[in-house]
């Protein structure tokens, strides 16, 4: 497959998304201070970043507002006291799991909300409950997407169709979601194949959010824009789930789009984030990179690493995915 681009210029079709609080949320159940969001928010201002996900729109019914932070339900009270008044020069999306999300009740028209974008998530089998979404947000206004999850997972024919039904929708971007941290650049080539044959045929977009657990998820979003995808997902620090996600720091020293600007993402790092290391736990560690080369789900590795019994090694872990998996 062809590469788009080369190494010496930029693409203006290529958009850089900041998913720090959503996805780093998913550690602290949303318990961060609005200072804190709110200089994130400043700072993608600052250093020309296009996107910045805020948080879920989450079900009230589902996950209790008493055990979550303000960020797991993005309230248009608390979207607006993080924007501000000020023209708006980075838009704002959120995330709506399918099946997990009131979407036709809290996710106002686009006319009466700051939310520039709603990206829907969805696993294989709950395509048909994501294009429900889609139908839903794209009728109020917004821009969206369908990320699908755990594409590692899923087998190649049920891939194609899904890609064919979602080619489909009104959905603007159709996102590779690499849940475990399993894909090589060599897999990232060969889905990138699949995932611009609907796209072209359908005009939309690509994009792709990739976790670390072998510490690929730099590299491969690199290959992914090369391949063709524009809208690139990262976080500051890597700060996510488990072993985290691709470093925003990384992304823009390599970007030579002249909008985009690293010192400010240098500066929250030194002033918000690096703090945020003795409170939650992310980043690389063995079990991350075992559970990402059997390409299952880190929940496990995140119970190995958050565990308090300090007897436990990587030994026994390793044996212990060897006899899950025989």
């Amino acid at each position: 497959m062809k590469r788009k681009g080369t190494w010496l210029t930029y693409r203006e079709d290529v958009r850089v998304f900041d998913c720090t609080i959503r996805d780093g949320g998913l550690i602290n159940n949303f318990y961060f201070d609005d200072d804190l969001v709110r200089a994130v928010y400043d700072t993608c201002e600052a250093a020309g970043i296009d996107y910045m996900e805020i948080g879920y729109k989450a079900s009230k019914d589902i996950f209790s507002p008493s055990n979550f932070g303000k960020a797991k339900f993005c309230n248009e009270q608390f979207v607006r006291e993080i924007v501000g008044d000020r023209e708006k020069r980075v838009k704002i999306s959120v995330m709506a799991d399918a099946g997990r999300t009131n979407y036709k009740e809290d996710i106002l028209n686009k006319s009466e909300s700051a939310i520039d974008m709603v990206r829907v998530a969805a696993y294989i089998h709950q395509i048909p409950a994501a294009i429900d979404i889609i139908k839903d947000v794209k009728d109020k206004g917004y821009e969206s997407t369908i990320n699908l999850m755990s594409v590692s997972a899923v087998k190649e024919k049920e891939l194609e169709e899904a890609l064919e039904v979602i080619g489909k929708t009104d959905v603007d971007v159709i996102y590779l979601v690499d849940s475990f941290g399993s894909l090589y650049s060599e897999d990232i080539e060969n889905l990138m194949i699949t995932f611009n044959q609907v796209a072209q045929s359908y005009n939309k977009k690509i994009g792709i959010h990739s976790h670390n657990n072998q510490q690929l998820a730099y590299a491969n979003t690199l290959e992914a824009m090369m391949r063709g995808a524009s809208y690139l997902d990262a976080t500051f620090g890597g700060l996510g789930r488990g072993a985290g996600n691709c470093p925003m720091e990384l992304l823009m020293g390599f970007l030579k789009n002249p909008k985009y600007s690293l010192r400010p993402i240098l500066k929250c790092l030194d002033d918000y984030i690096v703090p945020l290391k003795g409170k939650m736990k992310w980043g690389t560690d063995v079990p991350y990179m075992l559970t990402g080369q059997y390409n299952i789900h880190p929940k496990l590795a995140i119970s190995f690493v958050e565990s308090e019994d300090r007897n436990k090694n990587y030994t026994e872990f390793y044996d212990s995915l060897l006899n899950e998996n025989l």
